[in-house]
C-alpha cells in the first residue's frame, strides 16, 4: 500500500514537472518571439529589402544579355527616380522659413562641409577600399522625410526642418557630384571633371523636367505618396541588384571580410557621433532655441540613401557594389541613433524650460 502511494506521488511529481517544463518552454518561445520582434522593429524595412536583394544577387547575378538588360533598367530607374523627386519637391517649401537663415547655414555647412572634412580625416582609419565610398557618403544631401519625422517626434522646429531638408535635397542634385568628384580626384581616383559634370546633367535634366511638370502632377503625388515611395524603393532595389550582380561576377566578396565591415561600421558610428556632438555644442554656443537645436541636429546629421545609390552607380559604374556598403551601414546606424535621440529629446521636453538642457549622449 505504501509503495502504491509512493508511486502515485512520484507520478504526480513527474506530471507536474512535465507541465512546468511545457510552461517554461512556452514562455521561452514567447520570449524568443518578443526578442525577435524587438530586433526586427529596430531594423529598417527598406534596409531589410536591400539585404534580401543583395542575397538574391549573390545567388543569381545577372550575366550576359540579362546583365545588359538590368543595366539599361538601372539607367531608366535613375531617370525616373530624379524625375519623380523633381515633381514632388516644392521650391516654395525650400523658401519657406528663410528667415531662419542662421539655422539653414548650420545645416548646409554640416551637410556639405563638416561631413566631407571629417571624412577626409577618417580615411586614415578605414580599410583600403573605403576612401572613395567614404567621400561619396560625406558629400550626400540630408534626407527629407526622416529629418522631418525625427524633428517632429523630438519636439523641434518642424517648418525649419522641412525647409532645410528640402533645400538640401534640391542642392544635393548638383553639389554632391561636384564635392564627391573633387574629393575623389584630389586623392588619386580617376574621375574627370567632364565625367562629374556629365553626371550632374544626367541627374539634373530629369529633376528639372519633374519641376517643370510639377504644376500638373505635383498634386497627384501629394495625394498618393505611395506612388513616389514605390518608385523610390523599386528604383533603389533595381540599382542594388545591378550593382551587386556586377560585384558578384567580379568577385566582390573576395575583396572584403568581416574585419573590414566592422571597421566600416566603426567609421560610420564615429562620423555620426562627431557630427551630432559638434552640432549640439555649436547650437548652444550660438544661442539657438531648443526647437532650433533639434532641427539642426537631425537635419545636419543624416545622409540620403535614396540619392546616394543612384549617384554611386553613375560615379563608379560596375564597381558600385563595394561603394554602397558604407552607405547602407550608415543608413541603418543613423536611423537607430536618431530614433533613440528623438525619444531622449521628447522625454526631456516635459521638463524643458527656455534654457537648453545638458548635452544628450548621441547613443542614449
Amino acid at each position: 500500500m505504501g509503495i502504491g502511494h509512493e508511486v502515485d506521488r512520484v507520478r504526480v511529481e513527474v506530471v507536474t514537472a512535465v507541465s512546468d517544463i511545457k510552461r517554461v518552454s512556452r514562455a521561452a518561445a514567447r520570449l524568443e518571439m518578443i526578442l525577435l520582434r524587438s530586433v526586427w522593429s529596430r531594423i529598417d524595412r527598406f534596409l531589410a529589402a536591400i539585404l534580401l536583394t543583395v542575397a538574391f544577387a549573390a545567388v543569381m547575378p545577372a550575366r550576359g544579355d540579362a546583365a545588359t538588360a538590368v543595366s539599361w533598367l538601372a539607367d531608366a530607374a535613375i531617370v525616373l527616380l530624379f524625375f519623380m523627386h523633381g515633381a514632388k519637391l516644392s521650391p516654395e517649401e525650400a523658401l519657406l522659413g528663410a528667415r531662419h537663415w542662421r539655422l539653414h547655414v548650420m545645416v548646409f555647412l554640416s551637410t556639405f562641409a563638416l561631413f566631407p572634412l571629417l571624412g577626409m580625416s577618417a580615411r586614415f582609419l578605414a580599410p583600403g577600399f573605403l576612401p572613395g565610398p567614404l567621400f561619396l557618403l560625406t558629400a550626400l544631401p540630408s534626407t527629407v522625410q526622416a529629418s522631418i519625422v525625427f524633428t517632429s517626434v523630438a519636439g523641434g522646429n518642424v517648418p525649419a526642418a522641412m525647409c532645410s531638408a528640402t533645400a538640401s535635397s534640391l542642392l544635393g542634385v548638383f553639389l554632391t557630384p561636384l564635392i564627391a568628384g573633387f574629393l575623389l580626384t584630389r586623392h588619386g581616383l580617376d574621375i574627370s571633371a567632364h565625367a562629374v559634370l556629365g553626371i550632374v546633367v544626367q541627374l539634373l535634366l530629369p529633376f528639372v523636367a519633374g519641376q517643370l511638370l510639377r504644376p500638373w502632377i505635383g498634386a497627384y503625388l501629394a495625394r498618393h505618396p505611395f506612388a513616389l515611395m514605390s518608385v523610390d524603393y523599386g528604383s533603389i532595389l533595381i540599382l542594388v541588384y545591378s550593382a551587386f550582380s556586377h560585384g558578384v561576377v567580379d568577385g566582390i566578396w573576395h575583396q572584403i571580410d568581416v574585419g573590414d565591415l566592422i571597421r566600416v561600421a566603426l567609421v560610420d558610428i564615429a562620423l555620426i557621433a562627431s557630427v551630432m556632438t559638434i552640432l549640439t555644442f555649436g547650437s548652444r554656443l550660438l544661442s539657438f532655441s531648443r526647437a532650433d537645436e533639434i532641427a539642426i541636429v537631425f537635419c545636419g546629421s543624416k545622409k540620403s540613401l535614396v540619392n546616394g545609390i543612384p549617384i554611386a552607380t553613375l560615379l563608379f559604374g560596375g564597381h558600385v557594389g563595394l561603394v554602397v556598403i558604407p552607405l547602407m551601414l550608415f543608413h541603418q546606424i543613423q536611423l537607430m541613433v536618431c530614433a533613440s535621440l528623438a525619444r531622449h529629446y521628447a522625454a526631456r521636453r516635459v521638463k524643458a524650460s527656455e534654457s537648453l538642457p545638458d548635452l544628450p549622449a548621441p547613443f542614449a
